[in-house]
């Protein structure tokens, strides 16, 4: 029995550590994307999609890589202590956080599973150059190319899409899809859907979300272009799709879209003036080293200040 409690009151205080962090770490999040959307700088995918993960990754990975192994090493298993109400209360509250990011994460697979079944019982298997992927002709007037799918992609492009664009503009608009691939955003976007942090509660969210949709299009725009001519295809598809849904509403589901992310006059614009290649970004991997060498030094030390604090905060809640 002593072995029972032991671990369940471990979990408890790894629960408790996780709603804590959790908070902190969405405060922080909330005040740094009102910053960063008043400075109205362009950002790439990576910093937004960082944004609106940390919440869930800080305070999983504390939880996991220092609690856990803190709690074991110094919590002795002869004497279990009580467990008093703000603390049960702390655990059940980011048990809940839990389970609710599973659903809204289920959720959002099992829609986008059912809109990509709608989409293939009236289609037919379509031939595309350029790219082994699967690709079907979808037999509704409603513009739209998706891809859609996790681990396994497929293109699926409606009628009016195959209706309105010349060759060189739908191979431009298949290589904006395959950029998408390449970047794994489908998966991007389900683990936002999915991320237990009470950041989703807030409008920051939202706002930080829209903002990675808007720079994993751009980016897309510029991995699917290699040349001027290739560039102003892809934007006079942009143009067309749009002017044939003037009304759009984005997909929630994690299904990437041709024109339903970002802001279709800035990304024609990028693709009309982008003539010459990006600057590589700075290499930061003697940051990155640096870093892991002085966690490594500081873990052992780490351990016992989290023990201690743990015990601390638990002595003094109410």
């Amino acid at each position: 029995m002593s072995a029972f409690l032991y671990v369940l009151r471990g979990a408890t205080l790894a629960l408790a550590w996780l709603l804590v962090l959790n908070a902190a770490a969405t405060a922080l999040v909330v005040a740094a994307a009102r910053r960063a959307a008043a400075a109205d700088a362009a950002r790439s995918p990576a910093f937004w999609l960082g944004m609106r993960l940390l919440p869930a990754t800080a305070s999983i990975a504390f939880v996991a890589l220092v609690f856990l192994p803190s709690y074991w090493q110094y919590e002795p298993r002869e004497l279990v202590e009580a467990f008093d109400l703000t603390l049960t209360a702390l655990a059940m509250a980011s048990a809940a956080l839990l389970v609710a990011a599973v659903t809204r994460g289920a959720l959002a697979w099992r829609a986008a599973s059912r809109r990509a079944r709608a989409w293939r019982r009236v289609s037919r298997p379509l031939s595309l150059g350029g790219t082994a992927m699967p690709a079907f002709a979808v037999d509704v007037a409603t513009p739209v190319m998706a891809l859609a799918g996790l681990f396994r992609p497929r293109l699926l492009i409606t009628r009016g899409v195959l209706d309105a664009l010349t060759e060189e503009e739908l191979r431009a608009s298949v290589a904006h899809e395959l950029g998408h691939w390449r970047a794994l955003d489908n998966l991007k976007r389900l683990a936002m859907r999915a991320a237990p942090d009470l950041l989703w509660l807030t409008s920051a969210a939202g706002t930080i979300e829209a903002r990675w949709a808007s720079a994993a299009e751009h980016a897309a725009d510029h991995r699917a272009c290699g040349d001027s001519r290739a560039r102003c295809a892809l934007a006079s598809a942009l143009v067309k799709v749009a002017r044939l849904t003037p009304l759009r509403t984005p997909i929630a589901e994690p299904i990437s879209t041709l024109v339903d992310g970002g802001d279709i006059a800035s990304r024609v614009q990028q693709l009309l003036d982008d003539t010459a290649p990006r600057a590589r970004s700075p290499r930061r991997w003697p940051i990155a080293i640096a870093c892991v060498a002085a966690a490594i030094a500081c873990y052992g030390p780490l351990l016992k200040v989290v023990h201690v604090a743990t015990e601390v905060l638990v002595h003094t809640l109410p």
